[in-house]
């Protein structure tokens, strides 16, 4: 089983990322010119999620807005696993 993160451990990885804690999960949301740019990122972040096989929660609201959220539900929360993911689709984005 994949180890939890500490809640320092947390927060210092949030230091450089643009993700936020919300409970025991991260999360990050993007605005996108249009819809249709909002669905090619999903489709971005789809892909990553399959090759790496760790899925983010995916909301697609508003007409142009999408908002991610990680964490390793087998674990019961937060894992390296999740930051290392959120780094990989900060790139997509």
């Amino acid at each position: 089983m994949t180890e939890l993160l500490s809640g320092d451990e947390i927060n210092a990885r949030l230091g450089d990322l643009d993700w936020s804690l919300d409970g025991k999960e991260i999360v990050r949301e993007w605005e996108f010119k249009d819809f249709a740019a909002a669905i090619a990122f999903v489709d971005r972040v789809a892909e990553a999620a399959e090759e790496a096989n760790h899925h983010p929660d995916i909301l697609l609201h508003g007409w142009n807005k999408v908002r991610l959220a990680l964490s390793s539900h087998s674990a019961g929360g937060l894992t390296a696993a999740d930051f290392d993911m959120a780094h990989r689709l900060d790139k997509l984005g």
